[in-house]
């Protein structure tokens, strides 16, 4: 089964580059990807443009609004997201816990519905 790992951090509190935590940081990053690779689980994955970056829309009653920035104002924001093919939720749950940015943020998992063509 995939599952959808979406990785949601505040920006303000992730290692930056430049700092002395970054690099760390982003070969726990290479060092995740390498593995889910290697076991056969990646199916793909994509980093995210900072927040400032996004643009919302919406088209009510035929309206199209459009706005800058992400649909909710939170402190934590979509960062990017890791697509893995898993064998339960807990087998999830075992890989998603190994992205770095668990540590400063959260991963919600969920599962992929594949609609039958």
């Amino acid at each position: 089964m995939q599952y959808i790992c979406l990785i949601y951090s505040s920006e303000a509190k992730d290692p930056q580059p430049g700092s002395a935590e970054y690099p760390t940081f982003m070969h726990g990053y290479q060092t995740f990807t390498q593995e889910m690779r290697t076991k056969g689980k990646l199916v793909h994955a994509d980093a995210l443009q900072p927040v400032a970056t996004a643009t919302t829309i919406s088209l009510e009653s035929g309206q199209l609004t459009v706005t800058d920035g992400p649909f909710a104002e939170t402190k934590e924001v979509l960062g990017g997201y890791y697509l893995l093919e898993c064998e339960s939720l807990d087998d999830a749950i075992e890989q998603a816990a190994k992205i770095p940015t668990a540590r400063y943020g959260r991963i919600e998992i969920r599962p992929i519905v594949v609609w039958d063509d």
